[in-house]
């Protein structure tokens, strides 16, 4: 097959490249990616020689240069990674998120269309059901829990489902969406609470938590989810949306101690601040739809997932610190600017 991973210099996107461009060889792979703040190039440098491997630069926003990429590809499988993801900015700036994450998803389906694409694939997340209360661990989201979005971020994730599956009702487009809980691991961009907190922790400066930190997340280690994505495309039934999740409830608190516990630095460390407007208070997924039909399973429990993370951070000090000094921007001149 020939797939076209969009998002693909992101942090779940390029586990996926990086993951698949391996374990498939007999797959093609174009990685399209906008390189936009949170887009890495480096991230990929693993399998930019790989025969089966293609970078192209260029943002689904776009529409004419999706059309001449399909039209020159050929693809017959899309997957959807690229995303506005950072809840913090869409309270910012909400107009972007709904240009990338609705406008950018239309765009693609309309050449998937186009071109006849056998699979779209859309990277939804758990954000698009609201939240759940703190003291009902019972409750967990379903597939048919109905949508309740909090954040400018995620109705736009939201929005992006509804006309996914309208363009399957409707035009009879081969769809099918997984919606993923919080993810962690390697290559996760700086901003987002599990590498934040280590990168502050390993220089001792303080850690920012919001509120009294008792928010809940469930926890899911990325290789897990791009093993769950492939197997949703290859075998996943079409018009269907899976959740995916680890079953690893943790409050973020829990997790800053974690890391501190395991870094060896003090608690106090830790500082309260003015919580997030709107903030969810708990996510937590059911994903027995995807473990019967499927047989997917998660293969790290949070425990093991967060060591291995902690230990890719301390052995990868020059990703995240190139980001931080805002390096890293200048890898894409620096790898292609010969070969224009």
């Amino acid at each position: 097959m020939k797939i076209l991973v969009t998002g693909g210099a992101g942090f779940i996107g390029g586990n996926y490249a990086l993951t698949m461009v391996k374990k498939h060889p007999e797959d093609e792979y174009v990685v399209l990616d906008a390189l936009t703040y949170a887009g890495n190039l480096e991230t990929l440098k693993d399998v930019a020689g790989d025969p089966n491997f293609r970078f192209v630069k260029g943002d689904i926003r776009d529409r004419e240069l999706i059309d001449r990429l399909f039209a020159e590809e050929q693809f017959d499988v899309v997957i959807n990674f690229a995303a506005e993801t950072h809840v913090d900015r869409s309270v910012e700036d909400p107009g972007i998120f709904v240009e990338t994450n609705i406008i950018g998803v239309q765009n693609l389906m309309d050449a998937c269309r186009k071109y006849n694409v056998r699979r779209f694939h859309q990277v939804s997340t758990d954000e698009v059901y609201g939240d759940l209360p703190l003291d009902r661990p019972d409750l967990l989201f379903r597939e048919d829990t109905p949508i309740h979005a909090s954040s400018p971020y995620s109705a736009s994730k939201a929005g992006a489902d509804l006309l996914v599956l309208a363009y399957h009702r409707t035009f009879g487009l081969p769809v099918t969406i997984s919606r993923c809980s919080n993810n962690y691991g390697p290559y996760h961009f700086p901003e987002k609470l599990i590498p934040l907190m280590i990168s502050r922790a390993l220089a001792d400066e303080s850690l920012p938590v919001y509120g009294n930190g008792a928010n809940v997340r469930d926890w899911l280690y990325v290789t897990d989810h791009c093993s769950a994505i492939d197997l949703i495309i290859r075998k996943g039934r079409v018009g269907e949306v899976y959740n995916i999740g680890g079953h690893n409830e943790k409050s973020n608190l829990e997790v800053v101690k974690t890391i501190l516990k395991a870094l060896d630095k003090p608690e106090s460390l830790i500082h309260f601040v003015k919580d997030r407007p709107g903030h969810d208070l708990r996510y937590a997924m059911d994903p027995t739809k995807i473990e019967t039909e499927l047989g997917w399973k998660p293969e790290y429990t949070f425990d093991t997932g967060i060591q291995k993370t902690i230990e890719w951070y301390l052995n990868n000090r020059e990703w995240w610190e190139n980001i931080i000094s805002g390096d890293y921007q200048n890898y894409y001149e620096r790898m292609y600017r010969d070969r224009q």
